[in-house]
């Protein structure tokens, strides 16, 4: 099969239609820029992690990948967070290696995305002095999101469990618009 031009692939008719419209034509785009895409270094990546804190956790086990939303907060080369009893977390326990993404998007040439990838620990407030230490960090960084963590008047008073992923390796890319 060869390589088709866009009037090509979606017919002249469709290409002929999004002209009329008032679109740009194909010299426009010859003139526009290509966006530039660019590796964030792990300064860039932390900054992007510190400043939000809703990113997608993915997951696998045998032959099924998932994918969730999971709120966080990094401490060092940790992000805690919290989620609820189920299905995600016996996965989870039985295959700890996870990856995080977190986006920050403004356009469709204009974004930056950080993957971590690392391994997932439940926390418990008993146990070692490493394990207390770990579950009194994590208290104290998901205060930070949420004051009331694991009071009565705590908003997500569902999410019971606190856990804790090891940011093992980072990256990240950007894109913008290019000049």
């Amino acid at each position: 099969m060869s390589a088709l031009n866009c009037k090509e692939h979606v017919g002249s008719k469709v290409a002929d239609n999004r002209q009329t419209r008032g679109s740009r034509t194909d010299s426009q785009h010859a003139t526009n820029p290509p966006p530039v895409f660019d590796e964030l270094d792990s300064t860039q990546c932390h900054i992007i992690l510190d400043r939000n804190r809703v990113g997608r956790i993915a997951y696998s086990l045998h032959d099924q990948v998932d994918i969730a939303p999971v709120h966080y907060v990094r401490r060092g080369s940790w992000l805690y967070g919290r989620m609820a009893p189920g299905t995600k977390l016996t996965t989870l326990t039985r295959a700890p290696w996870v990856a995080l993404e977190v986006d920050e998007i403004e356009g469709l040439f204009e974004w930056r995305s950080v993957v971590v990838h690392g391994a997932f620990y439940q926390l418990t407030p008993g146990g070692t002095t490493y394990d207390v230490n770990a579950w009194e960090t994590g208290i104290e960084a998901l205060c930070e999101l949420i004051p009331t963590t694991f009071l009565r008047s705590d908003p997500i008073p569902f999410r019971t469990v606190m856990f804790r992923i090891s940011i093992d390796r980072l990256s990240g890319r950007s894109a913008r618009p290019g000049e």
